[in-house]
């Protein structure tokens, strides 16, 4: 269905933007990420310097490989393809699941030691 006055190539072409393309398009319908939560702070980090086109792979999954290269994060990977955080985790999915980036999630405080320790450091640095 198209606006009168408006042919239908018209309707997905943003002025600025080019084409538009839907998230759910790029994603093929999926909401959910096939492995992985992928918080916005996870270091994401290719494993391979190019990715040969497969079966499944688009072009944002190629072009996350390339921005991997260097160390970037889930939020800065979407501000880079300009796509939405769900979009972009449903891809890096895709792309741990075929072991093509390494994701570093980022380390919850269970695994940081207790205030006894900060408190005896700080206690310490006082009597000095």
């Amino acid at each position: 269905m198209t606006v009168q006055g408006e042919s239908a190539d018209h309707q997905w072409v943003d002025d600025h933007a080019g084409p538009v393309v839907r998230p759910y398009a790029v994603t093929r319908g999926r909401a959910r990420p096939v492995t992985g939560t992928f918080d916005l702070i996870s270091l994401v980090t290719a494993t391979q310097a190019e990715v040969t086109p497969e079966i499944g792979l688009g072009p944002e999954h190629v072009a996350i490989v390339g921005l991997c290269q260097r160390i970037q994060s889930v939020a800065e990977i979407a501000a880079h393809l300009d796509l939405p955080v769900g979009t972009i985790r449903v891809l890096l999915g895709d792309l741990a699941a075929r072991s093509l980036v390494r994701v570093r999630e980022p380390q919850t405080t269970a695994g940081l030691p207790d205030n006894s320790i900060f408190e005896a450091v700080i206690n310490g640095l006082r009597a000095l």
